[in-house]
């Protein structure tokens, strides 16, 4: 019996199954049906993969030949917008995230920029540049910094937004002239298998520059890490897995890029539109069911207008449209699956055994006999120390938590082991940009204007990270710096 297309892998610019033979089911977590069947790649497969990516890197010059990368990620982008629409529901299908969401943000703004971009900064980015030269013991010396590709690059993905965060890793790794063996999450491969196929039908990627491994097998992002072959690893991800890559990546001195969880904080400052800012609280934690890293997920409300906050994020809460993704007027779907359910329901146990009273939601939708549904959320009385507001729940769950003044609103902001991102509201956008730059975050929204983009530096201060996705701050993790000294006369 021959595999079907998502059940192949692109090892060494080959379509191939696991070697094992094995698959593993991919789930629809709106419908609890499975959705197809994805190669279930070994140890002996990723081996093949670092291997392969080794030798492109090592043998082939796609690492110094600019106007093969352009063009080829050129290629690779219109073969992307010539399926947009099978992407599409593939991702509707695999995530759960409502057709809205996927066209709007995750989708469609990826294909606008998320190779675009690094394609042009192999254009226009300064590879090389020149130093004054020094008198080194009366002899002149030219000097010169030179950007290389850091080389092998394991590219890790979450299964929330898999497809932006695999386009915006590959783009840039790619475009710096790095080779890459990606590892999607087992729970949302289908994207990553068609890329794949993609890549080897529609570009002049050379082989082993890309290589895709699926896999229910956790242990073969670990085998990227710990593997000398592989010189980085670009995760995103949970802080906890953060940890433990850098502790198994330690022996090899990998470079790290590590985006990782979040628990932000929406400022209401005291003169802010409620109006306005209210409905855009409750919408911005329910955004795919709350399972975002950057979703501010705590709400600051001045104590003087606690109450009425209180009452009206429930209310707005209690209307958001949740259910079936492929309907266009749903805002909220499902988490992803049986085991993100169930611990999105623990918390809220949690919760409420912490003394935080439970406003609104809290439990599975009665009327929703299938799917991972949780009722949009609401806990008030919230203290900041309470586990509710101090760990990464990653579902449609708001914790509303009282403030004193402008000083006691921006610490209990900071008060946190992350800082990934954060909303400040208020009438005076000066106001909210000077508390903007007191939070010890890497995204501040004013107003909720969100500065999210290809060419916008993305990630977090303190345990939501290392270093940055997007802009130059990201094309510029995928490089190594070479200083050269020459003769002065030498140009």
């Amino acid at each position: 019996m021959n595999p079907t297309n998502d059940e192949l892998m692109l090892i060494d610019g080959e379509l191939v199954p696991s070697s094992s033979g094995r698959v593993f089911d991919n789930l629809n977590p709106a419908t609890e049906e499975i959705i197809g069947e994805v190669a279930d790649g070994t140890l002996a497969d990723a081996d093949l993969a670092i291997a392969a990516a080794r030798r492109a890197f090592d043998t082939t010059d796609w690492s110094t030949n600019h106007e093969l990368r352009a063009r080829a990620l050129l290629q690779l982008q219109d073969a992307l917008e010539s399926e947009r629409d099978l992407f599409r529901q593939e991702l509707i299908d695999e995530t759960g995230m409502p057709r809205s969401l996927v066209g709007s943000a995750h989708l469609d703004a990826t294909l606008e920029d998320g190779l675009r971009y690094p394609v042009g900064l192999i254009r226009d980015f300064a590879w090389e540049r020149e130093l004054a030269p020094v008198d080194k013991a009366g002899r002149a010396v030219a000097r010169r910094v030179r950007k290389e590709a850091v080389g092998v690059v394991g590219a890790i993905v979450p299964w929330n937004v898999p497809l932006e965060v695999t386009l915006h890793k590959l783009g840039q790794a790619l475009a710096t002239g790095n080779t890459v063996v990606l590892k999607p999450a087992p729970d949302t491969p289908f994207n990553a298998t068609r890329l794949a196929r993609l890549v080897a039908h529609k570009t002049d990627i050379p082989a082993g520059v890309l290589n895709v491994v699926t896999s229910s097998d956790h242990l073969i992002g670990e085998a990227l890490v710990t593997d000398p072959r592989v010189d980085m690893i670009s995760f995103t991800g949970s802080t906890a897995t953060g940890r433990r890559i850098a502790e198994k990546a330690a022996p090899t001195l990998k470079r790290l890029f590590l985006e990782l969880g979040g628990k932000s904080a929406h400022i209401l400052l005291d003169d802010a539109d409620l109006d306005v800012q209210v409905p855009l609280a409750a919408r911005w934690v329910t955004a795919h069911a709350g399972q975002g890293c950057h979703l501010p997920t705590r709400l600051l409300a001045p104590r003087t207008r606690y109450d009425e906050i209180v009452a009206r994020v429930a209310a707005e809460m209690e209307q958001i449209p949740y259910g079936d993704p492929n309907d266009p007027e749903v805002h909220m779907g499902p988490v992803i699956s049986t085991r993100q359910h169930e611990r999105v329901l623990g918390y809220l146990r949690i919760g409420q055994d912490e003394g935080a009273r439970l406003v609104t939601g809290g439990r599975r939708p009665a009327h929703l006999d299938k799917g991972y549904f949780i009722e949009p959320t609401v806990f008030a009385d919230v203290d900041n120390a309470m586990r509710i507001a101090q760990e990464e729940i990653f579902g449609p769950v708001l914790a509303v938590i009282p403030y004193d003044d402008e000083d006691d609103a921006v610490r209990i902001a900071n008060d946190s082991p992350y800082g990934l991102a954060g909303n400040i509201s208020s009438t005076d956008p000066e106001r909210a940009l000077r508390v903007a730059n007191r939070l010890r975050v890497g995204v501040a929204r004013i107003n909720s204007a969100d500065p999210y983009a290809a060419d916008a530096p993305f990630g977090g201060y303190k345990q939501s990270g290392l270093g940055r996705q997007n802009g130059i701050e990201g094309f510029e993790q995928y490089l190594q710096t070479k200083t050269l000294g020459l003769p002065g006369d030498v140009r």
